[in-house]
């Protein structure tokens, strides 16, 4: 059986990655300058469009933070350096509307429950050596491609917003080849469309995509409405959160729904789901399964997960029950124990907000190790 499955990455210059990555970037700094880190709490949401942005939520600390100063250096690390994009680094107003967190959610996290209710999804699959779904891991390092391409010049004629989409053809449920390759690049106006297809295909995605994966059938589709020089903030309102497909599995695993982004780790949202898939991975690199799906719920002040189940697709060489037995041995899905396991105390975010939070083998990310395979064996039998 044929059929072709689609994902989407954005760059870094997204209007809803900024707002990730500023999210992100504060909770980094308070893991850097917070002595009392297990206090530390935040829920950032941040909005942008022409000329503004608005970062706003809950977060409790003892150390103080110039959170415009943060935006600026973010937005100028991203790219937004000339008054030709309209939206710029040292223009853009920045508007803060942060507050504590409510008292009432602090009595069930101080004493190591849940930071809210909900269901948290992992998945794993053997179709890529990272363990993730082909499309989404393409149309990642596309994007990625695509923006540093962008800054090994400071005059390129790349600009900083971009997306890419990727369609897989699968036949009875592996990858085969690569059917549509879609790269929309914002560039400057006197760049032509023959001039940055060409560019786009020899530069970006023929060094990206396995060659094996392209052939003469394969279709590249750049800048398919014929223009894109208005992007960013600009043309485009950005807000954190809106991203949560690329952000996991590309649609090809569940999502409870939850965002990660400005969300410390007593949030479940978060770091249960860096712990589902960190379970799905390892289950998946033990050859238990060749592909294999857990969700976790839980409620908000209590410690132990309300539910707990595992689909391996028909895959699994033993059970899902046996599967999910071994899972509940090996793994502690309490929250405190979540985050020293995964090592959730430290400034790591702001790498997380862009290009994936899974399969990121190049980053220091405790949820993306294989440690727990030869527990989950013996557990197996």
């Amino acid at each position: 059986m044929k059929r072709i499955i689609t994902s989407e990455s954005v760059t870094e210059g997204h209007p809803d990655k900024i707002c990730d990555q500023v999210s992100d970037a504060v909770l980094d700094e308070l893991y850097k300058n917070d002595p009392d880190k297990e206090r530390v709490r935040t829920a950032i949401e941040t909005l942008t469009t022409r000329g503004i942005v608005l970062v706003s939520g809950e977060m409790t600390t003892s150390v103080y933070i110039d959170v415009p100063d943060l935006v600026r250096e973010l937005l100028k690390d991203i790219g937004y350096v000339k008054t030709e994009y309209h939206f710029t680094y040292e223009t853009c107003g920045v508007v803060t509307m942060i507050q504590g967190q409510s008292s009432d959610i602090a009595l069930g996290v101080d004493k190591g429950g849940a930071g809210d209710q909900g269901m948290m999804f992992g998945y794993a699959t053997k179709e890529t050596k990272e363990l993730m779904p082909m499309p989404i891991m393409l149309a990642h390092k596309l994007v990625k491609k695509l923006a540093d391409k962008r800054k090994e010049q400071d005059d390129h004629f790349l600009r900083p917003d971009g997306k890419s989409q990727v369609s897989v053809e699968y036949v009875d449920g592996i990858p085969k080849r690569v059917d549509t390759v879609l790269i929309s690049a914002q560039c400057d106006p006197q760049v032509g469309m023959k001039e940055l297809k060409e560019y786009i295909i020899e530069e970006v995605i023929k060094p990206t995509v396995p060659v094996d994966l392209l052939d003469g059938n394969t279709d590249y589709l750049v800048n398919p409405t014929g223009r894109f020089v208005i992007g960013g903030p600009q043309a485009d309102t950005g807000v954190t959160g809106r991203k949560i497909m690329v952000d996991t599995y590309g649609g090809l695993g569940k999502h409870g729904g939850g965002c990660f982004s400005g969300k410390d780790p007593t949030k479940v949202d978060r770091s249960a789901a860096y712990m589902a898939r960190y379970v799905a991975k390892n289950v998946v690199a033990a050859s238990l399964a060749d592909k294999v799906e857990i969700q976790i719920a839980y409620a908000i002040g209590m410690e132990e997960p309300v539910s707990i189940y595992i689909d391996s697709f028909g895959t699994g060489v033993v059970s899902d029950e046996k599967i999910l037995e071994a899972v509940k041995k090996v793994f502690d899905f309490r929250p405190r124990a979540i985050i020293k396991q995964l090592d959730l105390l430290r400034a790591q975010y702001l790498d997380t907000a862009c290009y994936g939070h899974f399969g990121r083998e190049d980053k220091n990310f405790k949820w993306e190790e294989t440690d727990k395979v030869t527990q989950l064996k013996a557990e197996v039998g």
